[in-house]
């Protein structure tokens, strides 16, 4: 061969073993669980969207365009260290019980998941939603000058939008390769933060149930 590359011996055909991810079940059941949850949340976005953009100003507008690209951009970046991230360092960490390493593992363990829901969904939802409010404010601009200025207008913000979008998750992609483990790192002290707060906000809820029984049998 010219390339001075070797054909596998035989002529047979080289063989990889799968990546164990989840098993078939689980693929099925988070593939329709996803489905619906993004039905439901594009629903409730685009409905928010449209009434709040439909009532701001248009330097609101444009902010509010800006702050979709950011989020879009954060979750892909975020979904992206999932699958680069490496488990080895947080189970040395979680042995040392250091907070949010378990999480980090958990993180990784599911980077399928978090990837489809970081980088698809939420990604998809921002597309949609950059692309409403860009149509929004296109509308305010028609009448205001000839055709040919209106088309050029639409045609810019367009473009600013998309390649904002396409160069801002390009650089953010680059960032989470590098520095994958420490991302992830920081998602999971949030995660971890915020599942806290909210057994704290549980466990007070049943304290004061249990408090509110032992006053009413008392009073009996």
């Amino acid at each position: 061969m010219e390339d001075n590359y070797k054909h596998p011996a035989d002529e047979k055909k080289v063989k990889f073993r799968a990546n164990a991810i989840s098993s078939k079940k689980e693929t099925r059941v988070w593939t329709l669980l996803i489905t619906v949850v993004t039905f439901f949340i594009s629903i409730f976005m685009s409905f928010f969207s449209n009434e709040t953009i439909g009532r701001a100003s248009t330097i609101v507008s444009f902010l509010m365009v800006f702050g979709i690209i950011i989020i879009s951009i954060l979750f892909d970046l975020v979904g992206t260290a999932a699958t680069a991230a490496d488990e080895a360092p947080f189970h040395s960490m979680a042995s040392r019980k250091l907070y949010g390493a378990k999480q980090a593992i958990m993180l990784i363990r599911n980077a399928d998941k978090v990837s489809n829901f970081c980088n698809d969904v939420v990604g998809d939802i921002c597309g949609v939603l950059s692309g409403t409010a860009v149509a929004f404010i296109v509308y305010r601009f028609l009448g205001s000058g000839t055709n040919s200025q209106n088309s050029l207008f639409a045609l810019s913000i367009t473009a600013m939008v998309a390649s904002l979008t396409v160069g801002g998750k390009s650089f953010g992609k680059a960032i989470a390769l590098q520095n994958s483990n420490y991302i992830i790192y920081k998602v999971a002290v949030i995660t971890c933060i915020s599942l806290g707060r909210f057994k704290f906000a549980k466990n007070n809820k049943k304290r004061d149930n249990k408090k509110n029984k032992i006053k009413k049998n008392n009073g009996n």
